[in-house]
């Protein structure tokens, strides 16, 4: 189904959307006073919350995300930046009185724009890892230059006349599509960007950092993938940590950065769970995402559906198919890239599945001897986002949160063992290879990050 076409951008179009975005920071947005600029935020998100169901269903066609995961994505954007938008006031436009060496002086600490920030954002959550980034750096004083993913020009669109809607000057946001080889290198090379914000794999985050920061470092906040545990405990509720397992593994085709892709399971307890979680795995409507009865939807694209099948065979290979394994085509499957949600036992527990991420709906179990053993083996990874512990003994809990290397930890979570996040509720970010600044969307120091401090001392005549 044809949704839109969408120009294929060149460096000459990326050039432009620099170029207007510095003229408007210069005339018009960096002296705007920030309880103005909040005004224009807040009228954002009143504009993407008057049209949420009518995005979330061209979110749905575009994506593939069920009903409930479109609905969050764009409620979540709302969210995300009214809470930047409270940030902001509670912190008094980031000006802070300081101590004195004499009476004779006022000292200030004050939180200022770079200038112009690029966002690249992904296509899994092509509303919410895009606006809520926009909406930080429009609250810093900065102008925007947002780039979609190629898979989700709509969803960028919409976002872009919600934006325009609220009546925001002309060039302070500007929305660009186009390939990464082109529209996205003009946007990581180009001497006019100040700043950037990429969402998306670690490989694509890592080469920007390098490329961005030429004549001087520049700030470049690298939001990127995950290889997240879920460790079960004997004494765990095997009910609630299936589910918690099913649905972050599984949700929007375990197409998100936090989906459960690794599961160490006691052995006590190793075949009951996964009896269970085969159990539930098997009874997973897939088809149409638009019909409420599905709950899972289409991979992204060929290249998803093909990964897809490599993997599986890999794991057919040097281990056993549990659940799924095959592609579903015919009848209502028909048009689109539909698989099986797909569990693998039995594998090395160095194998390659256990590193690489794989950004689709499979999953793998391990049997372990104890919580130590999950705890070493959860943080043999290069990635750090997310990660879950079932377990009622509170000394393991304890061992757990003091020892796991993640950003975002759950506990007993049964809506998602990994996945699952809201803004001023659950700050989302990652450590290791998952994530460049420390700081986490969606928490109290996230809109700092795309401002620089400067000390001001005036003396008094």
């Amino acid at each position: 189904m044809v949704l839109g076409r969408f120009a294929s951008g060149t460096r000459e179009d990326a050039r432009a959307a620099i170029a207007a975005a510095r003229k408007a920071y210069e005339s018009v947005w960096r002296d705007l006073p920030w309880k103005e600029r909040i005004a224009f935020v807040r009228k954002i998100a009143a504009n993407i919350e008057k049209r949420r169901f009518e995005i979330s269903a061209l979110m749905s066609m575009e994506v593939g995300k069920n009903r409930l995961e479109a609905m969050g994505d764009v409620q979540e954007t709302a969210d995300l930046m009214t809470y930047y938008c409270d940030q902001v006031e509670e912190h008094k436009g980031y000006e802070l009185p300081m101590q004195r060496l004499s009476d004779k002086e006022d000292n200030r600490d004050v939180l200022r724009p770079y200038g112009v920030w690029v966002v690249i954002s992904p296509f899994n959550f092509p509303m919410a890892l895009a606006g809520g980034p926009s909406s930080g750096a429009l609250l810093g004083g900065n102008t925007v230059v947002f780039k979609p993913a190629t898979d989700t020009p709509l969803t960028g669109w919409e976002l872009a006349e919600c934006v325009r809607a609220a009546g925001l000057p002309d060039g302070v946001f500007n929305y660009v599509t186009g390939p990464g080889s082109t529209v996205g290198d003009e946007l990581v090379v180009n001497p006019g960007v100040d700043g950037i914000l990429f969402t998306g794999s670690r490989e694509v985050g890592f080469d920007i950092q390098r490329k961005f920061s030429q004549a001087y470092p520049r700030p470049c906040i690298a939001e990127m993938g995950g290889k997240n545990p879920a460790i079960v405990g004997a004494s765990a509720d095997l009910d609630v940590a299936t589910d918690g397992v099913m649905k972050s593994a599984f949700g929007l085709q375990g197409q998100k950065c936090s989906a459960c892709s690794r599961v160490y399971v006691h052995k006590k307890i190793a075949k009951a769970f996964t009896d269970m979680l085969v159990q539930k795995t098997r009874k997973i409507a897939v088809g149409d995402p638009l019909k409420k009865e599905n709950w899972l939807g289409p991979v992204i694209n060929r290249a998803a559906y093909d990964k897809y099948a490599k993997f599986v065979e890999i794991g057919r290979r040097d281990g056993t198919i549990l659940a799924g394994g095959e592609p579903l085509t015919g009848g209502e499957h028909a048009h689109g890239f539909y698989v099986q949600p797909t569990i693998i036992g039995s594998l090395p527990k160095d194998h390659l599945l256990s590193r690489e991420e794989m950004f689709l709906p499979i999953t793998c179990l391990w049997e372990i001897d104890s919580v130590d053993e999950g705890l070493d083996l959860g943080n043999r990874s290069e990635y750090g986002l997310t990660a879950g512990f079932f377990s009622a003994d509170e000394a393991e809990i304890k061992k757990f949160l003091d020892r796991i290397e993640a950003g975002v930890v759950y506990i007993n979570r049964r809506a998602g063992a990994t996945t699952g996040a809201w803004p001023g509720v659950n700050p989302f970010g990652g450590w290791k290879g998952s994530g460049s600044s420390g700081k986490a969307s969606g928490g109290p120091y996230y809109v700092a990050q795309f401002m620089r401090e400067q000390s001001r001392t005036r003396i008094k005549g």
